[in-house]
């Protein structure tokens, strides 16, 4: 189980997606019955089934519980959460910090939405508009195609730049002699303080019997260190365009070492990183990637050359300024970005310098592959030089007769399935032929049951797991003529299934079933694949009798072995 409620003591006890474990104590409120209500909705909003995914998060929720529950017993409030009152929930509230009152809320919410119970009004109040303002925390929106193509420019310009001045001070390097037998020029400069590393003025003089003055008055020494090694200045640019080209998160770019990369030939790479609030994930980068990626290692390979084992694994590696020995492997605050885009004419479209949020630049890396993709520029362009309209007929609406027979054969199939499941479910709450002629004419019609075969389904002689079916070869779920593929809960949305009375057991198992499918998956996923058969099996079990259903229950193990599952369908 991914989270857990641990009634003694209370607490919970959670596993998040990537692998880590996590226990909360909340034993020791004075108020213990709502705080395991609060506690009860805490676990909705937790991973699989909520947003909360690491530990950090779910202690703000923790948090937030326990200054609710010490709060309410200090005025009084000794029941759980459906004693809750709108005129308590209010004051605490308005007297509550945003982010305390945002978490406290979003658990009353939680409790009632997994069946707890609430007077009247409080849920009403918890779904309301909040007292305290909350910090906007909504996405930035992808920045437009003009700014996105001015800041591409900028930086591929830079980096290029950078790299190119790099590539002629070695080759300088390569052949030019000490300055202090062959005379203070350029190459000579940029010879010895390749062989010396990043070092200071100071420490190039001592080298050459002079003074940290007497270099400066030289000149030449910070260009020459500006060119064998890569700046701050340059790394902004380099790390800008990674992710540009990449769409990887800001803090997956921070904290990537070359251990990360994952060379597979010339021109691939599989990049290994981390997402701070997710775990541990990987991409095949693009080419373009690729290549910048090379070129940096290049570019900064002199200099790592110099540094420490530990500084050396880093990827991104430069000075703070030419001519020091403060190596940074970070960009620096978002002030050190801004000072960047001034310094660069970096411009919006209004005009001003581009504010560069790099989470946002994630969100246009998205975008703008959306649009890259074979639709090109939001139409369809499979040739540029046609129009919408000219590409529809000759793309889309131009097929052969067998082409266009599929088409719409296609196109039938989804109609009949969507008519198929807003159909409500043939229910017979007697057991007999007369009341299922009487009762569904029309489903007696529509397959074409003789007296024979209405004395099959009722008998049991037609039943499959969960209903009796009016025709298993009838081809709805698989091949014409072939015994129905489908799996148990498929019955519950077909329009030849019938539930009487002797299929409840199975029905409250396939129940079961999907509970325990419920708390072992995501929220979206269970949606996606068991969410319509959820909904319809609920309104089946309604039209039986009380007493059946209850008399069914107590046969009923709760287990995977009561149902005909497939290996990968298990929950355990």
């Amino acid at each position: 189980m991914p989270t857990m409620l641990i009634d003694e003591p209370l607490g919970l006890t959670c596993v998040f997606s990537d692998g880590s474990r996590a226990d909360f104590a909340l034993d020791g409120l004075p108020n213990s019955h709502l705080a395991r209500d609060l506690a009860i909705g805490l676990v909705d909003l937790i991973h699989p089934h909520g947003t909360a995914d690491s530990a950090g998060t779910v202690n703000h929720y923790v948090q937030a519980l326990r200054q609710m529950v010490r709060v309410l017993a200090e005025r009084g409030f000794t029941g759980g959460g459906a004693r809750l009152r709108r005129g308590q929930l209010a004051e605490f509230w308005l007297g509550s910090t945003g982010p305390r009152e945002a978490c406290t809320r979003a658990m009353v919410r939680a409790f009632a939405q997994v069946g707890g119970v609430l007077t009247d009004g409080v849920l009403e109040l918890a779904e309301g508009r909040p007292y305290n303002q909350q910090p906007n925390h909504h996405q930035l929106p992808p920045y437009g195609e003009a700014e996105w193509q001015r800041l591409t420019e900028v930086c591929r310009t830079l980096a290029d730049d950078s790299y190119a001045a790099h590539r002629q001070a070695l080759a300088a390097a390569a052949r030019a002699k000490h300055p202090g037998s062959s005379g203070w020029e350029p190459d000579n400069v940029r010879w010895l303080l390749a062989r010396l590393g990043p070092v200071t003025a100071a420490r190039f003089g001592e080298e050459l019997g002079c003074s940290e003055t007497a270099i400066w008055q030289r000149g030449g020494f910070m260009q020459a260190s500006a060119d064998l090694f890569p700046t701050h200045h340059d790394m902004i640019a380099y790390r800008l365009l990674f992710g540009i080209y990449s769409g990887i998160v800001p803090d997956g770019i921070d904290d990537l070492v070359t251990d990360d990369i994952d060379w597979a030939g010339d021109s691939t790479v599989l990049l290994s990183y981390v997402k701070g609030r997710t775990a541990a994930e990987s991409l095949n980068l693009p080419r373009r990637a690729v290549r910048l990626l090379e070129q940096w290692l290049a570019h900064s390979a002199l200099l790592r050359s110099f540094t420490g084992t530990e500084d050396r694994r880093r990827l991104w590696l430069a000075l703070s300024r030419p001519g020091c020995f403060a190596v940074t492997t970070g960009t620096g605050g978002r002030v050190t970005i801004q000072r960047w885009v001034v310094r660069h004419q970096v411009l919006g479209g209004d005009g001003r310098p581009l504010k560069i949020h790099r989470s946002r630049i994630r969100t246009t890396h998205e975008a703008m592959r959306d649009k890259t993709t074979w639709t090109g520029s939001g139409r369809a362009t499979i040739d540029p030089n046609h129009t919408s309209a000219v590409e529809g007929d000759h793309y889309l609406t131009a097929a052969t007769p067998a082409q266009q027979g599929a088409i719409e054969a296609v196109i039938e199939d989804a109609q009949h399935d969507m008519l198929r499941r807003s159909h409500p479910p043939t229910v017979i709450t007697e057991e007999d032929a007369a009341t299922l002629a009487a009762d569904y004419p029309q489903l007696v019609a529509a397959m074409d049951l003789d007296d024979t075969a209405i004395a099959e389904l009722i008998g049991g002689q037609r039943d499959v797991f969960t209903a009796a079916c009016g025709d298993q070869l009838s081809g709805l779920h698989g091949p014409k003529g072939k015994p129905c593929p489908a799996r148990p809960w498929v019955c519950l949305l077909c329009p030849l299934a019938v539930f009487a009375p002797r299929h409840a057991a199975n029905l409250l198992r396939l129940k079961a079933f999907f509970s325990r499918q419920w708390q072992q998956m995501p929220a979206a996923q269970f949606m996606a694949v068991f969410g319509p058969y959820a909904a319809r099996i609920q309104q089946v079990l309604d039209r039986f009798d009380p007493a059946v259903l209850a008399a069914a229950a107590a046969h009923i193990a709760d287990g995977d072995d009561e149902l005909p599952l497939r290996p990968e369908e298990i929950t355990a």
